[in-house]
């Protein structure tokens, strides 16, 4: 049998830095747990855009459907922000997302020990947090038409459309429910149905999964705002939380912060199966591109290390894994190993990228 396949697309800023770390790892993985991948290469965002005049050629695109699963690093930078908007180094990634049809968006909140007098509240309303977002990813508010800046008695006028269809709620609805089931159980689904008919069809289609086919599943519904207070005020309440593209956004952001480092979040979106069972997939890091500290050094890459080991317990079915690569991020995090943006302000001297990814694969080698 061949290896599975994985599309590394390092992207612009601080990309290339975290996900050479992250190939380390996947030659470690190779050599010392006999999990081989087949691993291509290639350009997305503004490193597309310098090589090709577009942020994502075809023949990418077309190679990205075609591997079992994609790494994304980073797009965007200072130096393509007068670009036209069709061809920002982000519209790259949103390709990928919208062509691969990745409609479900997994964002975990989780708050390492060592890391929870990082979060911006108290160490108690945080430590051991562990929450799921699922993010409905290619439809909304981002997609919907009509869309676009018009005349009209004679200003201009910005319309975006929030638009959703049974279909698209029900499967999203379903990834977050088959989550819940590995987890604790619980499903809380955040929409607006007090001001917005796409919220109130939302309330009733994800009801009527959970009473046709997870009964076992605990549900509950949610205003998303009261969804951004709760966050903030008790987050441990939660376990898997579903809502839509733009609340998706804002919310996995807010939760984002309860961990304290943007630099330790992995995202993993998923969409259909595939002939040989495994879902179409892109992992990422939350983070951008950073391209103040770009060429530095500097960046953490841990959340480009986390999101492989999504991929090895999404794609490839080694949950155990997954668990020993986790696990190693988060020794080497107890162990003091820190780059800038984990270091207290009284703290000693910064680790750099590549000796961040060296402790993780010295952790991994203690592992065996």
């Amino acid at each position: 049998m061949s290896n599975p396949s994985l599309l590394i697309l390092a992207g612009d800023g601080i990309g290339p830095e975290v996900m050479a770390e992250v190939s380390k790892i996947i030659d470690w993985f190779g050599a010392n747990r006999g999990l081989n991948f087949d691993v291509s290469h290639d350009l997305v965002g503004g490193a597309a855009y310098d090589a090709h005049g577009v942020p994502l050629a075809d023949e990418t695109m077309a190679h990205a459907q075609e591997v079992d699963a994609v790494l994304l690093g980073a797009v965007g930078g200072p130096k393509y922000d007068d670009l036209d908007f069709s061809v920002k180094p982000e519209r790259g990634l949103l390709r990928l997302r919208k062509e691969m049809d990745l409609f479900a968006n997994l964002r975990p909140a989780q708050c390492f020990d060592a890391l929870a007098d990082f979060s911006s509240l108290k160490r108690e309303v945080v430590a051991g947090l562990d929450i799921m977002i699922v993010r409905e990813l290619t439809s909304g508010s981002y997609f919907g038409e009509p869309r676009g800046i018009f005349e009209e008695n004679g200003e201009r006028v910005g319309i975006n459309t929030q638009r959703y269809t049974e279909s698209e709620i029900d499967r999203v609805a379903r990834a977050a429910f088959d989550l819940a089931r590995k987890r604790a159980g619980r499903v809380c689904s955040m929409e607006k149905a007090n001001v917005m008919e796409s919220g109130i069809l939302w309330r009733e289609v994800v009801q009527a999964v959970h009473d046709a086919d997870y009964a076992d599943i605990e549900l509950s519904h949610m205003y998303a705002d009261n969804g951004g207070m709760q966050l903030v005020r008790n987050p441990k309440q939660f376990d898997v939380i579903v809502t839509d593209n733009l609340f998706g956004d804002l919310l996995s952001d807010v939760a984002a912060m309860l961990t304290g480092s943007l630099g330790m979040l992995p995202s993993a979106s998923l969409g259909a199966p595939m002939e040989n069972g495994r879902p179409k997939a892109l992992y990422e890091p939350v983070h951008g591109s950073a391209p103040d500290i770009a060429g530095q050094g500097k960046a953490n890459p841990s959340a480009c290390i986390l999101s492989f080991a999504m991929a090895l317990r999404y794609s490839f079915d080694e949950g155990a894994e997954a668990d020993r690569l986790e696990a190693a991020v988060e020794k080497v995090l107890a162990d003091g190993v820190r780059t800038a943006d984990l270091m207290q302000t009284d703290g000693g001297t910064p680790a750099s990228t590549s000796q961040m990814g060296d402790a993780v694969i010295a952790a991994l080698d203690a592992s065996l």
